[in-house]
């Protein structure tokens, strides 16, 4: 099988439903953005302070590539029967949030990206869960979008901010704060 088809050449591309729509368009830009986040979440998997997260981390991957493929579909024209999300998704980030939580100290200031590489590529996958947050919530205001999709990146971003402080924890570095200037 070719990788290559040739079919995208004049900047279009087929949603799932075979829809035509330009590379530009919105819905484009929302599952481009999970696969870059999918990409910095794979970085935050094969660093060696994650070895034992990394089926955790496998499995957020799996999720982000059931939105992808839930945000490639034209919800009005596709028949293919597609992966969900459930409930039981956005548990699981938020049951080990409050196990990752146990070991951290209170939190006491805004915490700047930094203090080890690691810490940092979370954070990375944190700013491009947001963004990708954003562009799903702009495009559910004029198409279907599942409401889970929004819930599960909400969630997600919150989880990487709690892994980025329990590596630096891990790691036995100090986070970097924010230090106000007045």
């Amino acid at each position: 099988m070719k990788i290559y088809t040739k079919t995208g050449d004049k900047g279009l591309t087929s949603l799932i439903g075979g829809t035509r729509v330009p590379k530009s368009s919105l819905r484009i830009e929302c599952y481009g953005t999970v696969d870059e986040l999918n990409s910095h979440i794979g970085l935050v998997r094969d660093q060696e302070v994650n070895a034992g997260r990394r089926p955790l981390l496998k499995e957020i991957q799996d999720r982000l590539f059931t939105i992808g493929s839930a945000l490639a579909a034209d919800p009005e024209k596709s028949k293919m029967k597609l992966p969900d999300l459930h409930a039981a998704d956005v548990t699981l980030l938020e049951d080990e949030m409050d196990r990752l939580n146990l070991d951290l100290p209170e939190l006491r200031a805004f915490i700047l990206p930094g203090g080890h590489p690691a810490v940092s590529h979370a954070h990375v996958a944190r700013c491009v869960c947001r963004r990708a947050e954003r562009l799903v919530i702009h495009l559910a205001e004029d198409a279907f979008v599942a409401e889970l999709v929004v819930v599960y990146l909400n969630r997600l971003s919150d989880f990487l901010f709690v892994l980025s402080r329990a590596m630096a924890h891990e790691l036995g570095v100090e986070e970097v704060t924010w230090q106000a200037r007045m």
